[in-house]
This record gives C-alpha cells, sequence and structure tokens, in this order.
C-alpha cells in the first residue's frame, strides 16, 4: 500500500506539471508567476557580470540585456516590464550569462541547491540532464576578460506603480518613448520580439470587441437608407423649387434687359446724334459763306490789283525800251 500511494502520487505530481505546462504554453505572456512587485524594485549589479540582482526580493529576481528575468518553481520567466507580464522560458532558451550567475545572488534558491558552491554557477547540466547538458555545451565556459558592459536600468518604469502600473497595450509605448536601448544578446533579441508581437494582438483584440459593439449598437444600414430616403425628396423638392424660380427670373430678366437696352441706351445715343446733327449743319452753314467771302475779297481782289498795278509799269518799260532802241538805230 505504502508503494502504491508513493506511485500514484509520483503519477499526479507528473499530471499536475504537465497540466501546467499545457495551460502557461511557452512564449505566451500573461503569466501569473506567483510573485508580486508593488514598487519599481532596487537593482544592484552582480560583480563580474552584465546582470543585476534585486537583494531586498525575497525571490531570484535578475535584469540582464534590458529585461526582467525571474527564477521561480524550477521555471524561467521574463519580461520587459518589472512587474510583467511574464513569459514562460524554456531551458534551451534561457541567456547564457543569467545561467552563469553565481549561486550566492538567488535569493530564494531551492533545496537542489543545497551543497553547491556559492561562488559558481548552478550546476544546471546536473538539474536538467545530460541532453540538456549536450545541447548548451560550454554555457559555464567564457572569457571573463570581455564581459560586456551592464545594459542601462529603464528608470523611467518607477513612476509607474500600484494603480498606475501600465496595462500590456501602453507597456510598449511607454517603452519606445522612454527606453531607447535594444537587446545585443541574439537569445535576448528572440524573446524581445516575442514579447512586442503578442502586445499588437493584444491591441487588436481589444479593440475587435468595441468595433463590433459599436456596429451591433445600433442597425446603421437602415438608419442610412431612412437617411437617403428622407434626403431624396427633399433634394427633389428643393430642385422643383429651383427650377421655377429660375424660370420666373429668365422670364423676368430678358424684359427688363429688352426695356433698359431702347430706354436708356439707344434713345440717348439717338438723341445725341440729332442734338449733334443741326448743331453740325449750322456750323457748316456758316463756315461756308464765310470761306466764299474771305477767296473772292480777300485772294482775288488782291491778285487782281497786283496784275493791275504789273501792267502799267511793264508797258512803261516796254515803251522805255522801244524809245531807247530807236534813238540808238537813229
Amino acid at each position: 500500500m505504502r508503494n502504491l500511494l508513493i506511485v500514484l502520487s509520483m503519477l499526479l505530481c507528473s499530471i499536475t506539471s504537465a497540466a501546467a505546462q499545457v495551460s502557461v504554453g511557452i512564449g505566451s505572456p500573461g503569466v501569473s508567476i506567483g510573485i508580486d512587485v508593488p514598487v519599481y524594485p532596487e537593482l544592484v549589479p552582480v560583480p563580474g557580470y552584465p546582470v543585476y540582482y534585486a537583494p531586498q526580493l525575497n525571490s531570484n529576481y535578475f535584469f540582464y540585456d534590458g529585461m526582467y528575468w525571474v527564477y521561480q518553481r524550477d521555471r524561467w520567466y521574463a519580461s520587459t516590464w518589472y512587474n510583467g507580464p511574464w513569459e514562460l522560458v524554456s531551458p534551451d532558451a534561457v541567456p547564457l550569462f543569467i545561467l552563469r550567475v553565481p549561486v550566492r545572488y538567488y535569493r530564494e534558491a531551492p533545496a537542489y541547491f543545497r551543497g553547491w558552491a556559492s561562488d559558481a554557477p548552478p550546476r544546471w547540466g546536473d538539474h536538467w540532464g545530460n541532453e540538456w547538458e549536450k545541447r548548451r555545451s560550454g554555457w559555464d565556459n567564457w572569457n571573463r576578460s570581455a564581459v560586456p558592459a551592464p545594459a542601462p536600468l529603464p528608470v523611467y518604469q518607477r513612476q509607474y506603480s500600484g494603480n498606475r502600473y501600465p496595462p500590456v497595450a501602453q507597456q510598449q509605448v511607454l517603452q519606445s518613448q522612454n527606453y531607447r536601448y535594444q537587446p545585443q544578446d541574439a537569445v535576448v533579441q528572440q524573446h524581445y520580439q516575442t514579447q512586442q508581437r503578442p502586445q499588437g494582438v493584444a491591441q487588436r483584440q481589444a479593440q475587435r470587441p468595441a468595433q463590433a459593439a459599436a456596429q451591433h449598437q445600433a442597425p446603421q444600414p437602415p438608419q442610412a437608407a431612412a437617411q437617403r430616403e428622407k434626403q431624396v425628396p427633399q433634394a427633389a423638392n428643393q430642385r422643383e423649387k429651383q427650377v421655377p424660380q429660375v424660370a420666373n427670373q429668365r422670364e423676368k430678366q430678358p424684359p427688363q434687359a429688352a426695356a433698359q437696352r431702347p430706354t436708356q441706351q439707344r434713345p440717348q445715343a439717338t438723341a445725341q446724334r440729332e442734338k449733334q446733327a443741326p448743331q453740325a449743319a449750322a456750323q457748316r452753314e456758316k463756315q461756308a459763306p464765310q470761306a466764299a467771302a474771305q477767296r473772292p475779297t480777300q485772294q482775288r481782289p488782291q491778285a487782281t490789283a497786283q496784275r493791275e498795278k504789273q501792267t502799267p509799269q511793264a508797258a512803261a518799260q516796254r515803251e522805255k525800251q522801244v524809245s531807247k532802241s530807236g534813238e540808238e538805230k537813229g
């Protein structure tokens, strides 16, 4: 019976762990890891490593390459914000420098860490098996003189705590505005991208119910049809009212224009010409006698008088010349 109870307990444990893995899912954000960080934690760098740890938290809480990492209940989780949402990380996808953090910096070390050297990394190969050791071969060997610099802390997140902690849809916007650092580790880059994509999906999924609710709140097509039906008769009535008005205006305008043209423009021009014609005729009549009187009285008598004066003189000259010639001859 005792052995049977042990076997049954082991089966139940395996079933519950499998169910937990199915319910969590690798790479799905929003996982509850059983810890709550109400305010931004104090992070202290691990000497000789590009990693920070939280000495005031009773959890295995780290920060590396722009992301937060937590080891809880034999599982690794990652997030871009200090209190989640958290993403489950497979043992094969944990960054190397996180695996290399010495045991002493685990504030809530699990029981199987007992007996391990505090200044050395956990024995992950012993814990996860030889297969994992083969896949992550050389994880505990690195050049300690070529350790990269630690990433800057996203201290802007201090102002978001308690009720002000932003939802998932707003976290990405705030981070893009306040934290320009981009992960350098290839493994961290993959986790960073997988966390950014579900946020966009969550935003779209959150918007779809609101849009669907807005569409189903009121039957818009009948309203639009009713509005169009109301607008069509109104437009027709307006056109029917405008047509007689335009016709009346056209009928009123030609007589007015015709009346204005003969009464104003043509009679004025005719009256001006009629007034100008007698004046021009009178002027011509006055000018004709004057010209005629001037021509005979001035030009002709003068010419005649000149000819009359010239004729006796010419005759006397001719007589003098004839007498002179006779005297010469005699």
